[in-house]
């Protein structure tokens, strides 16, 4: 019988959840503000991944307004690609995320011990990714921090989108610069208006990266990736493993007029999409080449 989620449990409003209610276990991950930790509910027996933030460290990197928005945001989404944010609760030192576990980690991990990804398993992670993304701007949520450290996959190998630490929900145009280097769009760049394209520009540089196996602007330091980011310094180096198809729809992404890049749905109907993604976004964890 599967486990219910912690949140399916009907609990005493004047009762928040607690260290108490759960097991802790080994730990997943830390990053610069805190560690992830498996867990399990002791109620309902249902498997979580605990995100545990030190308040001194939200009060040293003036994070509040970020945190907070970041758990209202990934709160209030439900899509099978977007990994849950079941609830949180705190202490005197700490807030805790309860959050959807993740069994096969990070894409980034699957993408360095492969090297690359083969076109199925590209097109497949590109396409949950697009259908993820559609969902958050019909919210009007821009990610804005899309990359493989933020991608992780479940026990079937089903893509979804973690960390909404830098999203915003927003109809208006944004200026912050935000977001991963190798994966800034030219707008960003440049501190120009920026909007949802920013998205469709990163899945660009990830089909890119899924199968060439590095991001398509990597320079030697930061200077050099932005000018070839704001040049569109493209080139696609020889190889068999990737088709003409899939050149074609990264061509049509990483273009520096945010207007003109190709939208998600028209992502979606591409040939190379269509040809290569499966339809159940279902895709085997250990690529074999």
């Amino acid at each position: 019988m599967e486990s219910k989620s912690p949140e399916s449990y009907a609990r005493d409003p004047n009762k928040p959840w607690s260290m108490v209610d759960f097991e802790i276990g080994r730990p997943l991950g830390k990053g610069k503000f805190g560690r992830v930790y498996l867990a399990r509910e002791v109620k309902s027996k249902f498997i979580v991944a605990l995100k545990v933030i030190f308040k001194e460290q939200i009060e040293k990197y003036k994070i509040q307004h970020q945190l907070r928005r970041e758990m209202e945001i990934q709160t209030s989404l439900r899509h099978p690609n977007i990994l849950r944010l079941y609830g949180w609760f705190d202490d005197d030192e700490r807030i805790v995320l309860i959050l959807e576990y993740a069994y096969g980690g990070e894409l980034y991990g699957v993408l360095r011990k492969n090297g690359y990804l083969t076109e199925q398993a590209a097109a497949t992670y590109i396409s949950s990714l697009s259908q993820a993304l559609a969902y958050c701007h019909g919210k009007c949520v821009i990610h804005r921090d899309i990359k493989p450290e933020n991608l992780l996959l479940d026990h079937e190998g089903r893509l979804k989108i973690a960390d909404f630490g830098w999203s915003v929900q927003s109809s208006n145009k944004r200026k912050t610069m935000c977001g991963t280097l190798d994966y800034l769009a030219p707008e960003m760049v440049e501190n120009k208006d920026h909007d949802y394209a920013v998205d469709n520009w990163t899945l660009g540089i990830l089909c890119y990266e899924f199968l060439y196996g590095n991001p398509p602007f990597e320079a030697e330091n930061q200077k050099d990736t932005f000018k070839r980011i704001v040049k569109i310094d493209l080139s696609f180096p020889p190889t068999p493993n990737v088709s003409e198809e899939a050149k074609n729809l990264i061509s049509q992404l990483l273009v520096k007029d945010p207007s003109k890049r190709l939208s998600i749905q028209k992502i979606l109907e591409h040939p190379w999409i269509v040809k290569n993604a499966d339809p159940k976004g279902i895709c085997p964890q250990s690529q074999d080449k």
